[in-house]
């Protein structure tokens, strides 16, 4: 039989009706199987999982709504649809109540059963995929997500839990593979317009001539290939939300027009003359100093202005060396479930893990991912990744504070006094980074927490 075939229980004690409807659903594609009575039945449903039940309500021996609730209860997903002949439907609101999907009164008018048993069988589909995208998204978007564990990432979760919720604009800044896409898209999956699209669009990445267009959509005829009409990304997005990336490579005439949009709420597409109204969120993104475009007149100072109701700034993954660790770990294990067959697990040495933490990622967190992807698929099945892994840009990668240059006086320097004084002054920064947790602070230094404490003891004396 094919995988995708339905098998549909039929549970009716009038044989003429029973064998009538369940040749008319074997012609309809259902494979069928028939009961005469409850106990029947219930046999039936003990030998197999079947996706459809339908069954009358009165039933000699055990009744419909017995045979209902023992279906249900071996099959949360099975379909159920009643059958009753007594003019009333308050023994059919019952069975709803247990889990049937719907009901219908006799006498059976076989179309309008079909009707109902496709439209259940549809209403399940959407169900069950709603609940595996919605299950896909929460784990992808939620905030937890974005893997980090230090104070400007902590400070980075609560203002997006404040600003999710909101309708307001959201300018988002930071260096090119800092995460501003996702950061964008976990905004909002968990605002009230997570049932409604998000769309996004790369302003750098299409030709002027097609950005407009792209943006705004167009009539058919509008221009040479405009062969249909076509919406834009604003009406795309509407209820939703529309995240722009590059915002500063727009031209001043697009600039001029999407600020219209937002201070409208409606556009016209190209070559069209009807107003069409938007309800958009907009998230804009860049990888410059926007501020700084306003200033040498590159970018419109009012758009930027009706952009910048909310900032958020990315921080550079050299900015944030303590998260490495964390996120090198998660990545490690996102691609070995990945792989086909999945793997178990892959670890950092320490002495990776530290020559990570000294690379500055000038692609930051897009770059480190990238790398943890090629060197899983290299590591040919061992357990962990070791220094020699690594490419040489990285095994080379010397530690900044290891690296540090001193200038020197005419008279010298008091050297255990030099050193005191760094060292003190590292601890004190891995203290003020992890918020005062020496545990947190040990980890940074990659020193045991009883080390940390008897150093703090003794730069204290």
């Amino acid at each position: 039989m094919p995988e995708n075939e339905k098998h549909l229980l039929i549970v009716e004690d009038e044989a003429a009706l029973r064998e009538a409807t369940a040749e008319r659903l074997a012609d309809h594609g259902y494979a069928v199987t028939q009961a005469e009575n409850g106990e029947q039945a219930l046999a039936k449903l003990s030998e197999f999982a079947f996706d459809v039940l339908i069954t009358d309500l009165r039933l000699p021996g055990a009744d419909g709504t017995q045979v209902l609730e023992a279906a249900i209860e071996r099959y949360p997903k099975i379909i159920g649809i009643v059958v009753t002949g007594y003019g009333t439907v308050k023994g059919a609101v019952e069975a709803i109540k247990i889990g049937a999907a719907d009901y219908i009164q006799k006498p059976i008018h076989f179309d309008g059963l079909l009707f109902r048993l496709k439209a259940a069988l549809e209403q399940q589909r959407l169900k069950s995929e709603n609940v595996y995208l919605r299950s896909q998204l929460e784990e992808r978007y939620r905030f937890e997500g974005l893997v980090g564990h230090s104070q400007v990432m902590r400070e980075l979760f609560q203002l997006l839990e404040i600003v999710s919720p909101t309708n307001s604009t959201v300018l988002i800044t930071g260096e090119t593979g800092t995460g501003k896409e996702l950061v964008a898209r976990a905004i909002h999956h968990n605002s009230p317009r997570r049932t409604h699209r998000f769309a996004a669009l790369n302003c750098s990445a299409i030709p002027e001539t097609m950005l407009e267009a792209e943006l705004f959509g167009h009539v058919r005829g509008a221009f040479t290939g405009a062969v249909e009409s076509r919406p834009g990304r604003l009406e795309q997005a509407h209820k939703g939300t529309l995240f722009l990336d590059e915002v500063t490579t727009m031209s001043s005439a697009l600039q001029a027009k999407l600020l219209r949009v937002l201070q409208e709420r409606e556009l016209e597409r190209i070559g069209g003359t009807r107003q069409v109204k938007i309800d958009v969120r907009i998230v804009a993104a860049t990888n410059s100093d926007l501020a700084q475009h306003v200033a040498e007149g590159t970018f419109r100072k009012d758009l930027f202005y009706r952009l910048n109701v909310i900032p958020i700034s990315l921080p550079a993954l050299r900015d944030r060396r303590e998260d490495i660790p964390f996120l090198a770990q998660h990545f490690l294990e996102r691609f070995s479930r990945n792989l086909h067959p999945p793997r178990a697990p892959v670890e950092l040495s320490q002495e990776a893990t530290r020559q990570l933490m000294a690379y500055d990622w000038p692609g930051n967190v897009r770059q480190l991912e990238n790398l943890v992807e090629r060197m899983l698929t290299f590591s040919q099945g061992r357990s962990q990744i070791k220094v020699a892994d690594l490419p040489p840009e990285v095994r080379t990668a010397t530690n900044p504070v290891v690296n540090m240059q001193v200038k020197f006086p005419d008279d010298g320097i008091d050297f255990r006094r030099y050193v005191h004084d760094v060292e003190r002054e590292i601890i004190r920064q891995a203290l003020q980074k992890s918020g005062g947790n020496k545990r947190q602070a040990a980890d940074l230094l990659l020193l045991k927490r009883t080390t940390l404490i008897e150093k703090i003891k003794r730069l204290q004396a």
